[in-house]
C-alpha cells in the first residue's frame, strides 16, 4: 500500500514539474494525483496487493464509525450525568473478540476505550476476552457489545485486505 501511495505523490509531482506554468499550483498537483490514481489502479495488479484506494477507504470508514460512536456514547453519558437522579449501575462484563494478532487486538482496546462509558480493564493472556467495565451494565452492555462487532468488522476490513 505504502509503495503505491508513494508512486502516486511522485506521479503528481512529476505531473506538477512536467506542466508548463510559472507557479505551482495546487490544482496541478491534485490533477496529477488523479492521472496516478488512474496509472496506479492499472498498475496494481503487478504490485501483488490490492489496490491502495480500497484499504484507505476502510480506513476512512473505520474513522467514521469511531466518530459515530464517540458522538453517540458521549450524548448518552451526558443525559446520565445530567439527570437529577444518578439511576446508573456500572459493573464488569466479558467479551470475546474474534480478532488475532497484537495490532488488531489493541486497536480494538483502544478505540473503546476511547468512547465513553466503558473502558477495558484486562485482556486475558490470549488476547480473546476483553473484561471491560461499563457505567451502566444494564443499559450500555448491548450497545458495547454491538459498537464492539462493528469495530470488529471495520479492523478486519482494514487488517486483512
Amino acid at each position: 500500500m505504502l509503495l503505491q501511495l508513494l508512486l502516486n505523490i511522485v506521479i503528481a509531482v512529476l505531473w506538477m514539474l512536467l506542466k508548463d506554468e510559472d507557479t505551482v499550483n495546487v490544482s496541478t498537483f491534485f490533477t496529477g494525483y488523479l492521472i496516478g490514481i488512474i496509472v496506479m489502479y492499472l498498475m496494481h495488479r503487478f504490485f501483488g496487493k490490492p489496490f491502495y484506494i480500497k484499504k484507505m477507504w476502510a480506513i476512512f470508514k473505520l474513522f467514521l464509525l469511531f466518530n459515530k460512536e464517540l458522538v453517540t456514547s458521549s450524548a448518552v453519558v451526558l443525559k446520565q450525568i445530567c439527570s437529577p437522579k444518578l439511576a446508573i449501575k456500572p459493573g464488569i462484563f466479558t467479551y470475546e473478540t474474534a480478532l488475532k494478532g497484537d495490532i488488531e487486538v489493541t486497536v480494538l482496546a483502544m478505540l473503546l476505550t476511547l468512547t465513553p462509558g466503558s473502558v477495558v480493564m484486562e485482556i486475558d493472556e490470549s488476547g480473546k476476552v476483553f473484561y471491560i467495565h461499563a457505567m451502566d451494565i444494564e443499559q450500555s452492555k448491548a450497545d458495547v457489545i454491538r459498537s464492539m462487532t462493528q469495530f470488529e468488522n471495520a479492523i478486519m476490513e482494514v487488517t486483512r485486505t
